[in-house]
């Protein structure tokens, strides 16, 4: 799945450019590499419907993008990028057991579609942009420590856990989608930097019938970064 996503992101991004690139004074379609730091958080509600008190964790994230002209000063900006997501929740220790660390890392192929603004401002150019973005995990990991005691699993990314399936496994759902926010300078010579804003929109934990009940949980990615990238 991650490769056919991968596949068709770079099959949209070429034909736009093909397009672009036909067309009669149409200006030049630039592509772009970028990386940098995200700080990740998930949020939602856990078992019972109370409000998820994670904490955010430092991952990173690296692409690339294209920028295609499609009006005066506004562009169309495919891309692909590889992008690390999680959380960190420490639990309250009560009477005979420790306090518990969970901390939860998540690896993404994402494909951003964003609309973006730019604006002559000094010798460079102010960026603005928005858009959907459409993520799918490939890896992940969920670790937990209690004093000396730790051990660690493997995510394993389905859309439903079995009533039967390993009650300490750990499951996530390998499709997310949400909406990015940025802004950003770039100069003159092609560098650029931007802040960005992730809000995920759909739920990441999958239906899970090893526990009877009401169910109420819901975990959706929040993160925030700064990325550092150069357009040629």
């Amino acid at each position: 799945m991650k490769n056919k996503i991968f596949s068709i992101a770079m099959i949209l991004m070429l034909t736009a450019s093909m397009a672009i690139a036909q067309r009669p004074g149409a200006q030049k379609t630039a592509f772009g590499i970028l990386g940098g730091v995200n700080l990740q958080n998930i949020n939602g509600k856990n078992f019972s419907g109370d409000k998820l008190e994670n904490d955010m964790i430092i991952g990173y994230h690296a692409g690339l993008n294209i920028q295609i002209p499609i009006a005066s000063d506004f562009y169309l900006q495919p891309g692909v990028l590889f992008s690390t997501k999680g959380a960190k929740n420490v639990s309250d220790p009560i009477t005979g057991i420790l306090e518990t660390t969970r901390t939860i890392n998540l690896s993404y192929i994402e494909v951003p579609l964003n609309l973006v603004y730019k604006g002559l401002l000094g010798n460079g150019y102010v960026m603005v942009g928005f858009g959907p973005y459409v993520g799918y995990a490939f890896k992940g990991k969920d670790k937990f420590e209690s004093g000396s005691v730790n051990y660690e699993n493997d995510i394993e990314f389905v859309n439903v856990v079995d009533a039967t399936d390993d009650i300490l496994g750990s499951y996530f759902k390998a499709l997310d989608a949400g909406a990015n926010i940025f802004a950003g300078y770039e100069l003159a010579g092609g560098l650029f930097f931007q802040l960005n804003t992730q809000l995920g929109l759909l739920k990441i934990n999958p239906e899970d019938n090893r526990f009877p009940g009401d169910n109420k949980r819901e975990y959706r990615n929040t993160g925030y970064g700064v990325s550092l990238g150069y357009r040629f």
